[in-house]
Parts: C-alpha cells; structure tokens; sequence
C-alpha cells in the first residue's frame, strides 16, 4: 500500500488480525436480493481492469498510487489480478479487484457509483470464486460495510495456516466461462451456500 495517492512509498501491511470472507457465509440482505433480480446492471469479468482500479482510486484520499496502478495493471497482463465490473449502459458504474494465487484471492478493492453497485460486484465475485474451487478470501482489514456482508477477522497465526494450504491448491477464475450468470441462478447458488 502506498500512504497516499503523491506517495512514493510503498509497504507491506500484515495486521495481527485479519479480514476474510468465508466462502460459504455471504450474507445478502432482501435488498440486495431484490437489487440483482432487478438486474438493472451488466455484469462482466476481466473486461476493464484498468478502469475499476482507476475507479477505486477516485477518493480524496486512496492508498492507490501510480507504481500500485502500475504493478497490478502488469499482474492483471500475467493472469494474476481480476476484476469485476458493473456497467449501466457503457458506463462502468461498480467495481472490485484482486489478485490470485493457487486458490487463495486477495481482494485489493471495490468502487460504487450507484447504490448498491459494489455489493452486487461482490456477490457476482464471491459466486465466481466459489465456482473456481477458491478457498481464501482475504479482506485485509474488516470494515462495518464488508462485516455487514458476513466478512469476519481472524488472528494472524490462523489466517496463516489458511494461506499455506491456500496457495498451494488449485482454483480457477476463468473456470466459470466469460459470462456472467443469470441474476436467477446467481441467487438460487447464492442462497444454497449461504
């Protein structure tokens, strides 16, 4: 992370506790449930990274700086860094991104400009990840928003553990294919698992 968005530095941020999302305990409110039937958004993957990382930078104050949009625009060239986009028409309206290794995803950030829009990327994320056999999702930190979605903490020597066995098992983002579900199905899935 970088202190600011002028910030030449960069550090790395390994907190005694940590945030993750348990796979199989995302919470969706009615709204939410209500918001994806309604389906008033087009969803895609991997369509324009570039643009939801440039959108979660736009805060007054971002951790994004220009060697961080630099270095995950390159790991996102590798295969390495994702993105889940929310269109309203040919405007990207939502968004998050992450980085991937073995069946491990390190979610970086999400953006929204419409209400609800980053809850959406997040639920169609964790549907994908669950369909690409991932079993860490890490948060980082635990904000109220994501607590709010069923993220939890947990303490460092356990988040560990996690990560070992993680990175060496094998999952796939691209496995689910280049569309994404029908807002039905995604919350038929969604609603078995959670």
């Amino acid at each position: 992370m970088a202190d600011s968005r002028d910030s030449p530095d960069l550090h790395w941020i390994d907190p005694p506790q940590r945030g993750v999302f348990p796979l199989d305990r995302f919470h969706m409110a009615r709204s939410l449930r209500r918001r994806i039937r309604g389906a008033p958004f087009t969803v895609t993957f991997d369509r324009d990274f570039t643009g939801v990382v440039r959108g979660c930078a736009e805060r007054d104050e971002t951790w994004i700086n220009a060697t961080i949009f630099d270095l995950y625009t390159a790991l996102h060239g590798a295969g390495r860094a994702h993105s889940v986009e929310l269109w309203e028409g040919a405007v990207l309206i939502g968004g998050v991104y992450g980085v991937t290794i073995g069946a491990a995803f390190f979610g970086e950030s999400m953006f929204s400009r419409r209400t609800d829009a980053s809850k959406v990327a997040l639920t169609y994320l964790i549907d994908r990840l669950r369909v690409g056999g991932f079993v860490l999702f890490d948060t980082q930190f635990l904000t109220p928003h994501l607590a709010s979605l069923g993220a939890i903490e947990i303490p460092r020597h356990r988040y560990l553990r996690h990560l070992a066995h993680a990175i060496r098992a094998p999952a796939d983002f691209a496995s689910a294919g280049p569309e994404a579900p029908a807002p039905d199905q995604i919350l038929q899935r969604m609603t078995q698992t959670s």
